[in-house]
């Protein structure tokens, strides 16, 4: 699917995009869940399987559309040093060609509420992520759903140089 896609949408309420994450992030996020739903602890195969999908930010043909919460910005996954080398990697991201970043700020008046995470695969297939699955929507009425939903979030967010002040801002708050 990463290798067909060539239009991704991905919006996140809750933790850094899987495409966009550390190895360090994604270890402490994934460990995390493991202990939550008492699963074999194979956090270190799944980190390098996640690493290894987001080559695809780099090759050609592919463009990619993050909308995150700012709230996402400021849970602190794997603690602050983690949570440093993560915002850090977000804005070297934001410099990509392929990548656009928004950011929902906490302040801006909402025209809907924050959803689930859900990745859009061009006009194909939506994965939603819950706690205990993953959901996959195939029917071409609910992927037109999800897509005016993203619409209405990308809408809510900021981008280019306001993103990126937004997130210095939650470096900068790591000290606190």
């Amino acid at each position: 699917m990463f290798e067909r896609t060539r239009e991704f949408r991905i919006y996140c309420s809750q933790v850094v995009p899987g495409l966009l994450q550390t190895p360090e992030y994604a270890s402490a996020l994934l460990r995390s869940i493991a202990i939550q739903n008492e699963t074999p602890d194979d956090v270190a195969e799944a980190v390098q399987a996640r690493v290894a999908c987001a080559r695809v930010l780099r090759q050609g043909g592919h463009r990619f559309a993050f909308i995150i919460e700012e709230a996402v910005l400021y849970y602190r996954l794997g603690g602050t040093e983690v949570m440093a080398g993560q915002l850090g990697h977000l804005l070297t991201v934001m410099s990509l060609p392929s990548v656009a970043i928004g950011v929902i700020p906490f302040a801006r008046t909402r025209a809907t509420w924050p959803l689930h995470t859900f990745s859009m695969y061009d006009a194909v297939e939506v994965r939603v992520e819950l706690l205990t699955a993953a959901v996959t929507v195939t029917a071409p009425g609910e992927i037109e759903q999800y897509r005016k939903a993203f619409e209405v979030l990308a809408s809510m967010a900021v981008y280019g140089a306001a993103a990126r002040e937004l997130v210095v801002r939650a470096v900068t708050s790591l000290d606190d």
